[in-house]
């Protein structure tokens, strides 16, 4: 794999941004000797094991716990009721709080928590869940998220809207349905514009319910002390965490002290409250710590990606310019609505795609069903769109016989243009995220297109995201006698190098070595608030209080200078301010800094000046081979650009580039959650195909086009995403660039491509 940073800060002289500084973790990480709640023991602690709902969709009878209370080691077992006994509103969430912490009534999902035990030993715990026993009144499941806006079927009776982020203040759910929010744009006269369309183009897009697998699986620890908690977890989300326990349990949040360690990979999956809830209500009960460690299996029942369908009619004129685009989305949230509505209105805003069209009109709609809840996936909803658009733009393309990359630069957004919300397109390089593609893929060479039974294609895909707003980051930068600094941050280094990162920001603006800064692990008793680490907001968000917090640690130092009679010049080392100000090694600066970003609500079309602080842009190019005889499709080749700005750190970019692209590879080629019966059956890695070392394309290369992101840190902004963005499109295009037949359902796997050939060759597969 390379890196190649294309005309990138010539002649600047910027000694930390931009230079590869190697993790600041990376030393306590291969020595063994990071720290993680894995690891973590605490003097009578005791180890919880959940007891799951068989069935996917029923009305609690009983629940029998005795024989499960007497077994050997085990101190309780706790049901809802236990929990509901002592907190009378024991329900959670970040949209809505409609999940339990354990099951109240129903329960709407096969694996959802219904009783857990607290035992001695892990082991006695496992071995008594197996003797709880519990009678359901079964009654009808929906699956399917088109079924489940029509269904009489209904997941929840009651909705309870959170209120917690602003840009959801609006969100109430529709009463008697199974949707959980409908999001709607509107922008000039669809109607009109399709009648006027030379060509009108309708299909429909589904993508599959997957796993995140991290592979340190979700675990929390709770320690109870006189009218406090302390809860050590693998989060993303530390200050929501404190908030909302807080918020569960009636207390202020000085009472609530979250602290997050090391954590082994995230991707969404450990953000807002996960088992949280569960350990701090049991450790109350229990008067003492309590700790839950998810198996691997039971990840798959705590947390999944939004499976989706996609419907997309676009109207073109005789030149090939879109002029309509109306989109439906339909989002499986699964049994409880986690972040699911603000994926489906944050990502669904941009399902037009990153194109110039003037007539838009989008229906989104956030759906519950009886599967494991779904929420925040490496993307936030963008790979499951980009995968249809994108998709069709190549379907569009081929059917008038233009080249599909003439077909995108005649239809590309440029800056100054309005998106389809009305927010005018600033610092976004689309144009020069899809020529490097185009560039590297040597496009207008001729190409081999292979011989017999294995033939050769290429294409290329490119999508956008926009940033979450509003959201609010705090940085505080304290700088020592000796001139070193610390940074404490809520922002969790989940292996994406946000650590170093701010390091640099700080270091850059202190005139300081990077590893002369240490950065604070959250701890909320310590660090403050950050809405949480996820969609790529860290780098701009956190990044910009960062820059704040050092530009004002920076500018007490002045004033401790002037203080002292120091001569005025442009700087100082902070040592020889500190020494001069008090005549020795003494004394410590402290700088604060916050940012939130501009954000205008959309009006009720859909509309806002001003909807995300800044746009990222990613495209994937391929080539690859598909063996005809069998369906087999090897990708030989896959190149990546995008826009993340100025890089903080080039080499932590390239890791991300193809840390994403190899995680969507998977996405795109093997990986799909199996359920029977609402039963997940492949929750485990012999069955859950997640990308090996000899699955991956041989050739990868990551490209970071010369941009510079306006108002971002050091011209800086996100990028751990943007390279999900068009690999699943990219091998589907090549696929039927290769062999002629178009997928429209994800994963794209050997079977499929093969029913496709046959088919198309009028000789199907028998079932």
């Amino acid at each position: 794999m390379s890196v190649e940073t294309m005309n990138r800060n010539e002649g600047k002289n910027q000694p930390e941004v931009g230079r590869d500084v190697p993790r600041l973790e990376s030393r306590r990480k291969v020595t063994g000797r990071a720290d993680y709640v894995h690891n973590l023991s605490v003097p009578g602690m005791l180890h919880a094991k959940v007891f799951r709902s068989t069935v996917p969709h029923g009305r609690i009878l009983s629940i029998d716990t005795s024989e499960a209370l007497d077994a050997p080691g085990v101190h309780y077992v706790l049901t809802g009721e236990d929990i509901r006994a002592m907190f009378p509103h024991p329900y959670y969430g970040p949209a809505f709080h409609d999940q339990p912490v354990l099951a109240l009534d129903k329960v709407r999902y096969v694996g959802e928590p219904v009783a857990v035990v607290l035992a001695e030993d892990p082991f006695a715990a496992a071995d008594a869940v197996q003797m709880i026993v519990a009678d359901y009144e079964e009654l009808e499941p929906v699956y399917d998220e088109v079924e489940a806006v029509t269904s009489p079927v209904v997941v929840h009776d009651v909705l309870k809207p959170a209120g917690t982020f602003p840009d959801l203040k609006h969100l109430h759910g529709k009463r008697d349905t199974n949707v959980a929010l409908d999001y709607q744009l509107r922008r000039g006269d669809c109607d009109a514009a399709f009648s006027a369309a030379a060509h009108v183009f309708e299909h429909e897009f589904r993508s599959q319910p997957v796993m995140h697998v991290p592979l340190e699986p979700m675990v929390s620890l709770a320690v109870p002390d006189h009218d406090r908690l302390t809860i050590h977890t693998a989060s993303q989300s530390p200050s929501f965490v404190r908030m909302e326990i807080a918020r569960l349990l009636g207390w202020p949040e000085n009472r609530v002290r979250v602290m997050v360690p090391h954590l082994g990979g995230g991707f969404g999956a450990k953000l807002y409250i996960k088992l949280e809830a569960l350990v701090a209500c049991a450790a109350l009960i229990a008067r003492a710590p309590v700790k839950l460690s998810l198996t691997m299996e039971e990840q798959f029942y705590t947390i999944t990606k939004h499976a989706s369908t996609f419907r997309i009619k676009t109207g073109v004129d005789a030149d090939g310019r879109i002029t309509a685009r109306r989109c439906e989305v339909y989002w499986n949230g699964g049994a409880y609505a986690d972040i699911g509505p603000r994926v489906t209105q944050k990502s669904g805003f941009t399902a037009p795609g990153p194109y110039d069209i003037e007539n838009v009109s989008i229906d989104s709609y956030a759906l519950y069903t009886n599967r494991p809840p779904a929420g925040a996936l490496r993307g936030f909803g963008i790979p499951q769109l980009v995968w249809a658009y994108e998709s069709q733009a190549d379907i569009i393309a081929r059917e008038l016989g233009q080249d599909p990359v003439e077909f995108r630069r005649r239809n590309l957004l440029r800056n100054g243009r309005p998106q389809a919300t009305g927010t005018i397109m600033e610092s976004a390089a689309i144009h020069e995220v899809l020529e490097t593609v185009v560039e590297r893929l040597e496009w207008a060479k001729p190409f081999d297109r292979g011989s017999g039974p294995v033939r050769r294609g290429r294409a290329i895909a490119i999508g956008f995201k926009a940033s979450i707003a509003p959201t609010t980051s705090v940085a505080i930068v304290t700088v020592a006698a000796d001139g070193s600094a610390s940074l404490s941050i809520s922002t969790v280094d989940m292996g994406q190098g946000s650590d170093t990162a701010m390091a640099q920001i700080v270091a850059e603006t202190l005139g300081i070595p990077t590893e002369e800064v240490t950065v604070v692990h959250p701890d909320t008793d310590t660090t403050p608030y950050d809405m949480a680490t996820l969609g790529s907001r860290s780098t701009f968000h956190t990044g910009n209080a960062v820059k704040r917090a050092a530009e004002d640690a920076r500018e007490r130092l002045a004033r401790l200078a002037e203080e002292a009679g120091m001569p005025a010049q442009d700087s100082y080392a902070p040592a020889e301010v500190f020494r001069k100000r008090y005549g020795m090694q003494a004394g410590t600066v402290t700088g604060t800094g916050s940012y939130i970003p501009e954000y205008r609500s959309p009006d009720e079309d859909g509309q806002s000046p001003k909807v995300t602080p800044y746009w990222m842009i990613g495209a994937t190019g391929v080539e690859l081979e598909v063996d005809t005889e069998t369906g087999h499709v090897h990708v030989t080749r896959m190149v990546n650009a995008v826009d993340c700005g100025t890089p903080l750190n080039p080499k932590i970019v390239e890791a991300q580039i193809s840390g994403a692209a190899i995680m969507q590879f998977g996405f795109t080629m093997s990986e799909e959650m199996h359920f029977d019966a609402g039963q997940v059956t492949n929750a485990s890695f012999a069955d859950y195909k997640i990308p090996g070392i000899h699955d991956i394309p041989p050739l990868m290369d990551e490209y970071i086009v010369d941009a510079v992101q306006s108002g971002g840190p050091f011209g800086a902004k996100g990028v751990g995403e943007s390279a999900t963005f068009g690999v699943s499109p990219s091998i589907a295009g090549a696929i039927e660039d290769a062999v002629g037949v178009r997928l429209t359902e994800l994963p794209l796997t050997p079977e499929k491509v093969l029913r496709a050939i046959r088919a198309a060759a009028g000789d199907p597969l028998e079932d």
